[in-house]
């Protein structure tokens, strides 16, 4: 953390020579602390209302341990993306007020669980779809929606999804898991009047080429109000979801944020 530049903004706004708008759009930038192998950004939850997130594939156990340790500090509701359970216990090690979602493969570290708002209907198509869609659902948990999971009613027994039009009704937005060849989020995009998240997955034989069949089928889906993230990436799709829930249960008046996450 830039010390030095936060107090010389602080005594510029004490002393008058800054006005308080002035100051807070400076704050928005500042601080973040270089440790070397990374830039933590400790004002993003001013920013976004979220803390810095740790995505953990690709970082070594020990950067993981000094990220977490440097966030813990002063941050709820920390989350760790991608963890393996051996991430997660050596992110316990370092910060022992932490818990673990095996399935979605995320550890929240300082939980502090938010009064959940509003409702995201999140869905998947197949079990082997779970993972993803738990990454989703136990996202948009944390930063205080609703969530209500609806799983394996894929296409291929499109009964069992219209055997939820009830709970599909209660929601303000859905996250759509899919893989093989994605049909369900134009499925769900026909049934429903809000946004939907459709989230590919790379699950499939050799033609769904790893979740690219399944993407491209959800980028060129004939049902309006259809967005698209990444193959595989239920925490893009669970952060859009939680933004456009709260944007629908509390208007634009608090900035749309998730939710008050900087302990």
């Amino acid at each position: 953390m830039d010390q030095n530049r936060l107090k010389n903004l602080l005594g510029d706004l004490q002393a008058g020579r800054v006005d308080l708008q002035t100051a807070m759009a400076q704050l928005e930038k500042l601080p973040f602390e270089d440790i070397g192998y990374a830039k933590i950004d400790h004002h993003r939850c001013c920013r976004t209302g979220v803390s810095e997130v740790i995505y953990c594939e690709g970082k070594t156990l020990s950067q993981i341990q000094g990220i977490v340790t440097r966030l813990a500090a002063g941050h709820d509701n920390i989350l760790a993306t991608r963890a393996a359970r051996v991430v997660f216990e050596a992110i316990r090690a370092v910060a022992p007020d932490c818990g673990y979602h095996e399935t979605a493969r995320i550890v929240v570290v300082k939980p502090r669980p938010l009064a959940p708002i509003g409702q995201i209907a999140v869905l998947c198509a197949g079990t082997a779809d779970i993972p993803v869609a738990e990454e989703a659902a136990v996202t948009a948990e944390v930063l205080g929606s609703r969530v209500e999971r609806i799983y394996d009613v894929g296409v291929a027994g499109i009964h069992r999804l219209l055997d939820k039009r009830e709970e599909l009704g209660r929601a303000n937005v859905a996250v759509v898991v899919a893989g093989m060849e994605g049909a369900l989020a134009s499925v769900v995009g026909g049934l429903v009047p809000y946004p939907v998240i459709g989230v590919p997955t790379s699950v499939g034989y050799g033609a769904s080429f790893g979740g690219l069949a399944a993407l491209l089928a959800m980028l060129n889906s004939c049902a309006s109000g259809v967005s698209v993230v990444n193959i595989d990436n239920g925490f893009g799709a669970g952060c859009q979801a939680a933004l456009i829930n709260r944007l629908a249960v509390c208007g634009a008046t608090d900035g749309g944020k998730p939710g008050d996450q900087c302990g």
